[in-house]
């Protein structure tokens, strides 16, 4: 008898208990709902493991409540580490595995000892134009003379300057909830411009009076992706997330991450990109802007490259590129997406591009 009740006991012990992958994610309800899709995805793959979200404030969130004007200025000159400090100090403390962020708020150089385990697949990369109620059916050209468009990016603010220079650009501070409810209330903003995919997440499409194509506005480096950041030496969560890869999503973001991280751009200057994979060649649009939008660089460039299935056992000490670790997606397109960024880079940086962007940045520094 007693024998029998041991196996038994042995047994109960040999039963794995479920396993929790804690997830890491700001508090903000954009935030909160891209956390909430990986997650469903990771459970669909991973029915035997249990996932707990752990939402928290960051800095960056912080200022966009309290809107304390230095410390704004300071998140609009490149910090962008505001909105994912305290996430990472989380993960190094191994409160959390792993974190969901907008790809565009990750920057092309991240702190030692993480990575981006996982760029999933992307949503609109465009802006879009969300109107005053009173101008709905109106688009950027048709809004009256000296109308005032809200935006908080200087990358919007110059190329729409140029393009549409009988209205005024205003910065606008916030998340997309009190964005839109600035313009909705306050008879300040004629229009405002968002990201698409943000609109799109949040349920809001039908807020969209327009689309801006790249010809008339090109988008932010890895804007509609979401990258999930894990500890680099963890292998356990690499592997568990490295299936999340969407690999015509992550040759296009390894691509525009590059041509940034090459022009030593950031959210201070106006730098902007268009990517798109066709015929087995990747295309990359790049350009660079002053902060009033009337000087501007761009230039297009393509490589050959073969979008891969994944699961392709790649080499197994693979570093990262540009923040990203993807051992499963074959190295060699990786590699050339990466190669683009740095020749297109090169090729405006020869062109005479860092004098824009170090008056950019000079003048952005003065405000």
């Amino acid at each position: 008898m007693s024998g029998n009740g041991n196996a038994a006991a042995t047994a109960e012990e040999d039963t794995p208990k479920m396993r929790v992958i804690r997830v890491g994610t700001r508090k903000s309800q954009l935030a909160r709902i891209q956390t909430d899709s990986v997650v469903a995805t990771l459970k669909a793959l991973y029915p035997g493991l249990q996932f707990e979200i752990i939402a928290m404030s960051t800095t960056g969130d912080k200022i966009l409540d309290t809107a304390l004007s230095k410390f704004f200025l300071a998140w609009q000159i490149g910090e962008k580490s505001l909105f994912t400090k305290e996430l990472e100090h989380a993960l190094e403390r191994n409160e959390v595995d792993l974190v969901v962020h907008s790809l565009k708020d990750l920057p092309t150089v991240l702190p030692p000892g993480f990575t981006i385990g996982a760029v999933c697949k992307r949503e609109s990369p465009y802006d879009a134009v969300v109107f005053h109620p009173k101008f709905v059916g109106k688009t950027l050209e048709t809004l009256p003379e000296k109308s005032v468009v809200g935006t908080s990016s200087l990358r919007r603010a110059a190329q729409l300057q140029r393009k549409f220079p009988h209205l005024e650009f205003k910065s606008i501070r916030g998340n997309l909830n009190t964005r839109l409810r600035k313009l909705d209330e306050l008879q300040e903003f004629s229009a405002i411009i968002l990201a698409a995919a943000g609109l799109q997440r949040m349920g809001w499409q039908n807020r969209v009076g327009q689309i801006l194509h790249p010809e008339e506005c090109m988008y932010a480096v890895g804007q509609g992706a979401l990258g999930v950041e894990v500890r680099a030496k963890d292998q356990d969560i690499l592997d568990l997330v490295g299936v999340l890869h969407d690999p015509e999503t992550l040759l296009r973001c390894i691509a525009e991450r590059s041509f940034l991280r090459h022009l030593e751009g950031g959210c201070s200057v106006p730098v902007a990109v268009h990517t798109a994979i066709k015929d087995g060649q990747l295309y990359l649009t790049g350009g660079v802007w002053s902060l009033n939008g009337a000087e501007t660089m761009q230039d297009t460039m393509q490589t050959t490259i073969h979008v891969p299935v994944q699961h392709e056992d790649g080499p197994e000490d693979d570093p990262q590129l540009v923040g990203i670790t993807a051992r499963n997606i074959p190295r060699q397109p990786q590699l050339a997406a990466e190669n683009l960024g740095i020749s297109l880079a090169t090729l405006l940086l020869n062109k005479g591009a860092k004098n824009i962007l170090d008056v950019a940045r000079q003048l952005n520094e003065a405000h």
